[in-house]
């Protein structure tokens, strides 16, 4: 009886631990957007993007309650597909390393958008996770 327990912690602390730090990596980078508009702004205008302000509210309140959502353990599957569809669309639009802006460096937006594929495959492995799990409201 004592080793299913240990098993179950041990097996539920790297995913707590997982869950918790991609809930941070999301709300913290969503309240910076609030906190720190005008370089938002600045860097999506960098990239051609269309809608600036709509987008990047939209992108901001997506990560505080899809982070908030991972940290208190709630809606987790519908948060991580969310937010890995987000990050699929920030990959494309602004880590696109192989167009060139002036005043961006390609290396850099080519380690940023093989970081985030990182981040997006971790998105879906929590997902998976959580298929067939009862979403709690």
């Amino acid at each position: 009886m004592q080793l299913d327990k240990a098993s179950g912690l041990l097996k539920g602390t790297p995913l707590f631990l997982g869950r918790s730090l991609l809930g941070l990596y999301f709300l913290l980078p969503g309240a910076a957007k609030f906190l720190d508009w005008d370089r938002h702004v600045t860097l999506m205008d960098t990239h051609q993007m269309p809608l600036i302000p709509v987008l990047l509210a939209t992108a901001g309140v997506l990560q505080i309650i899809g982070g908030i959502c991972l940290l208190v353990n709630r809606q987790v599957l519908i948060a991580a597909l969310g937010l890995a569809a987000m990050v699929l669309l920030i990959n494309v639009n602004l880590h696109d390393f192989w167009n060139l802006y002036e005043g961006v460096n390609p290396e850099r937006e080519a380690q940023n958008f093989v970081k985030n594929l990182g981040i997006f495959a971790g998105l879906l492995v929590l997902a998976a996770v959580n298929m067939g799990d009862k979403q709690s409201p």
